[in-house]
């Protein structure tokens, strides 16, 4: 019940922050939400969550599974490739593009529905309440300003408000129907010996897009590059992650 309310609210703040800037039919860029200290807690979070609870966690199901190669990592590190490589493309394409094109809308829109599925996933497979709710307030402080952002760059397209705005709803069912499968995946491992290789290999993955969303999401706008001098901002991202550090010891 207590997911069912962290889906619905991810949910509907997500279409909160989007909602402005297709309703303001407006093609200037607007301000984004600044919520910076909330985002850099949430970084400390995802990188605390990543290591020491997820990537663990997973490694560990996969050796009692009888599998010795470190596919963990592997899965991890080709998710944090991929979001570093889509992310370069995008801004590339960008920065060459003469106007806003559905493309690079598209590109947009993929990448962050990826990884607010796998975001959602890891809320789903958690069992444990403190846990799930840090996680819960991490995934809202990061998903403000990037469901803004998400709406600006869908509503400078070329296409219509229609297809635009659907592709935006699309964005915003993504992290509860992550939530949804993975605690699909969690209550079908329960008394099972194992929980197969479903549940381990989702767990690795999302490590992969928590790791990449606490480092180097935004490029050179992401907060361990941005505020990194700032002691205000970056004593946010080391407490995120202390407080992950504390919870790795009775979870």
């Amino acid at each position: 019940m207590l997911k069912v309310i962290y889906g619905s609210a991810i949910f509907l703040l997500t279409l909160f922050a989007g909602i402005y800037p297709f309703f303001k039919h407006s093609r200037e860029e607007d301000k984004p939400f600044d919520f910076r200290s909330g985002e850099s807690l949430a970084c400390g979070v995802f990188l605390g969550a990543g290591l020491l609870h997820m990537l663990g966690e997973s490694s560990e199901l996969l050796t009692n599974q009888g599998i010795h190669y470190p596919l963990a990592f592997l899965l991890c590190g080709a998710v944090f490739l991929l979001f570093l490589w889509l992310e370069h493309l995008g801004k590339e394409y960008y920065h060459h593009s003469k106007k806003h094109d559905n493309y690079f809308a598209f590109i947009v829109v993929i990448m962050m529905s990826i990884h607010s599925l796998l975001s959602g996933s890891a809320l789903g497979l958690s069992d444990e309440m403190g846990v799930t709710a840090i996680l819960f307030f991490a995934i809202i402080s990061h998903k403000l300003a990037e469901s803004f952002a998400i709406a600006i760059q869908l509503v400078k397209a070329n296409m219509s408000f229609k297809m635009a705005f659907s592709l935006f709803v699309l964005y915003a069912c993504m992290t509860p129907l992550g939530i949804s499968l993975g605690y699909i995946m969690m209550q079908s491992s329960v008394g099972t010996n194992g929980s197969g290789l479903m549940v381990p290999i989702f767990t690795a993955l999302a490590a992969g897009t928590f790791l990449y969303m606490g480092t180097l999401h935004g490029l050179e706008k992401c907060v361990l590059v941005k505020q990194c001098c700032n002691l205000k901002y970056f004593s946010f991202v080391i407490l995120g992650f202390v407080i992950m550090a504390i919870m790795a010891m009775f979870v």
